[in-house]
C-alpha cells in the first residue's frame, strides 16, 4: 500500500544500527510528521539504508510530503506495523511541480463535466423496475 501524506517534522529520532543474518548491516532512521487536518495526527515514518542521508537535509519544523508504504507483520501471535517512507521531499516543492505539469497558470484547471439539460428530454416512465 503506497500513501503519501504532507506535514510538519516534529522530531527526527536517532538512527539505529545494526546486521543482519545474512551479516550485512543496515540503517534504520525514524521522525514524527505531525499532518495538517482539522483533528492533526502525529505520525512516526522510518527510513531504511541510503534513505537515512536525506533525512539529514531536514530539520523539525520542515513541512515535508513523504511518500510511504504501510506493512504489517506477525510475529509470535502478535502483529507489528512499519510505516516506511520511500520517499521525502519539501511539500512546497511538490506543490511547485505540480503547477509546472499544468501549465504554470495560476488558475485551476476546470475537468467538471458539462451539465446535462434535463428540461428538454421525453419524459417516460419506462423504469425497469
Amino acid at each position: 500500500m503506497a500513501l503519501d501524506i504532507t506535514g510538519k517534522i516534529i522530531q527526527i529520532l536517532p538512527s539505529t544500527t545494526g546486521t543482519s543474518k545474512a551479516g550485512k548491516d543496515w540503517v534504520k532512521q525514524e521522525f514524527i510528521v505531525e499532518t495538517q487536518e482539522a483533528y492533526p495526527k502525529k505520525i512516526c515514518v522510518g527510513l531504511m539504508g541510503e534513505k537515512v542521508q536525506e533525512l539529514k537535509k531536514y530539520v523539525p519544523g520542515n513541512e515535508v510530503k513523504v511518500s510511504l508504504n504501510i506493512e504489517s507483520r506477525e510475529y509470535q501471535g502478535k502483529w507489528y506495523t512499519n510505516i516506511n517512507a520511500w520517499r521525502i521531499e519539501p511539500a512546497s516543492a511538490s506543490a511547485a511541480a505540480a503547477a509546472s505539469h499544468s501549465g504554470g497558470s495560476d488558475e485551476p484547471m476546470n475537468h467538471a463535466e458539462p451539465e446535462h439539460n434535463y428540461s428538454q428530454e421525453t419524459s417516460t416512465d419506462d423504469l425497469p423496475f
